[in-house]
């Protein structure tokens, strides 16, 4: 699978267990870590917690490896790392706070509405 195509099925992953405002940033040339950022939300830690084991579960079957994943036990934050593909869910309460869309605001948008039609 390549990296387009794991930003996909990302994105419908999020979408399928409705994560709130998902944005996608194409962080290329900016960032170290990853080619891509996925950023939502959920309006509770249990929503938090299905929109990871969702984004996990399709990345399993689709044999892209889970590098890393953080925060699944209080889902506040849960980092997946899928390589190129970062995936940040975050708790309702916590996203505003930590605003990762301002700190990486240098980075083009990915038309999120063109992947879900």
């Amino acid at each position: 699978m390549n990296t387009s195509e794991l930003v996909e099925q990302s994105i419908k992953a999020l979408d399928d267990k409705r994560a709130d405002n998902i944005v996608g940033l194409d962080v290329r040339g900016i960032s170290l870590v990853a080619d891509y950022f996925l950023i939502c939300h959920g309006n509770s830690e249990k929503q938090v917690e299905a929109i990871a084991r969702g984004v996990k579960e399709v990345a399993y079957e689709q044999d892209v490896p889970v590098k890393r994943l953080e925060g699944l036990e209080h889902a506040r934050w849960v980092l997946i790392d899928l390589g190129d593909v970062i995936v940040h869910i975050f708790h309702k309460d916590e996203r505003s706070y930590y605003n990762l869309e301002k700190l990486w605001g240098d980075a083009p948008n990915i038309d999120i509405t063109r992947l879900l039609t």
